[in-house]
């Protein structure tokens, strides 16, 4: 492959000499007399290697080196200098040129130059291949890993989707055992009972596949300026009533000072919804005699967020490691009555609006439930 070079140089006799030396170490040469002539032969086609003159009239070869540089850094310079010149040739170093040559040229100086430029431009090469050759091993490696994770994320979403319908199956065979106990016995009791465990399965059924099918599918956030404590409200409005049947308090604690947020109200009530649910089933499993049941829905305005909504109950809690798995696809905590679902789609619909959620809880003394949002969805 034949070696290209540029020589730039103001005079004629010089241009002439070097060029013919320059053709003898086996270069292709290109000529120009100033800086502005280099500069457009580099653009109609740029020279791995440059050699010019640092004195020349109109731009000297410190202005050319710079040009040159910021067209293509890769671009190896040597400047030809004069004995008086050597502050200039050192700043033309600072200004990355490859080496310097003292006129007089001697030429094994030259070459001695011009092999150390072919070196770096060889290295250069070396390590750009190596470089596409790691990235594409990356790629590869990254790939495979996905893949890997896909069937692995895959084989989990089969394995508690199995056990979720496992768990409702057997809710259908017992209501259809004490159902037919009942017509055998013609025992009204038995009969309401078998069909209520029946109607309550039906409806497990119904929500698992509509919150699988929301979970697979992007989410068309809605999203408008809303009243923070709104949400809050109709879930506290919702629940109160099945609260206290159970003998639990439902408490509202709303911040006054909330602004306007912007986020999909429907979806974050739904979040929240799932929240005192699941809050109001911890404090009805709480086998301790604590003074009184009770959860709350609180409303704050944290620094840097548009608003944070808490949900504390004192029921249960839960354990470290409990803690750590409860928003993992189909981690449930409430055996064959949840199916682990709630919780994870809670956390997709935060991270749709740029949010954080996060819990806190002692087994024992309860938990609390952090969700945070932006004023703005894109903030």
């Amino acid at each position: 492959m034949e070696k290209s070079i540029l020589l730039v140089d103001d005079e004629g006799g010089i241009r002439k000499v070097l060029g013919i030396a320059l053709a003898d170490m086996g270069y292709h040469v290109l000529t120009a007399e100033n800086g502005a002539e280099a500069l457009r032969i580099f653009k109609d086609g740029p020279s791995p290697i440059v050699l010019t003159d640092i004195k020349m009239p109109e731009m000297d070869g410190i202005e050319l080196l710079r040009r040159l540089k910021k067209i293509n850094p890769d671009t190896e310079v040597i400047m030809i200098t004069g004995h008086g010149d050597m502050d200039l040739a050192i700043k033309s170093v600072k200004y990355e040129a490859t080496d310097f040559v003292t006129k007089p040229i001697n030429a094994e100086v030259l070459e001695i130059a011009l092999n150390r430029a072919q070196e770096r431009i060889a290295m250069r090469r070396k390590i750009n291949e190596y470089t596409q050759n790691l990235e594409q091993l990356v790629r590869d490696k990254t790939q495979k890993l996905l893949e890997a994770e896909r069937l692995a994320a895959v084989g989990q979403t089969v394995a508690g989707l199995s056990h979720a319908i496992k768990n409702i199956t057997g809710g259908l065979k017992g209501g259809a055992f004490v159902l037919e106990k009942g017509i055998e016995l013609s025992d009204q009791k038995y009969l309401m009972q078998g069909w209520e465990m029946i109607r309550g399965n039906v409806d497990k059924i119904t929500n698992l596949s509509m919150d699988l099918l929301n979970y697979a599918k992007a989410t068309d956030l809605n999203v408008q300026p809303c009243d923070p404590k709104q949400p809050a409200q109709e879930v506290i409005d919702l629940m109160r009533p099945r609260a206290q049947e159970l003998g639990i308090e439902l408490v509202s604690d709303f911040s006054q000072n909330l602004s306007p947020c912007q986020f999909d109200s429907d979806l974050i009530y739904r979040c929240l919804l799932n929240l005192v649910t699941n809050a109001i089933d911890a404090c009805r499993n709480d086998a301790l005699d604590a003074p009184a049941k009770m959860v709350t829905i609180r409303t704050k305005k944290p620094r840097g967020w548009g608003v944070e909504y808490q949900v504390l109950d004192n029921g249960c809690g839960m354990n470290a490691a409990t803690q750590k798995n409860i928003f993992k696809q189909f981690f449930s905590t409430k055996g064959s009555e949840g199916t682990g679902i709630g919780l994870m789609i809670t956390k997709k619909i935060v991270d749709e609006h740029n949010g954080v959620i996060k819990v806190e809880s002692e087994e024992g003394a309860g938990s609390k439930f952090f969700i945070k949002l932006p004023k703005k969805i894109d903030e």
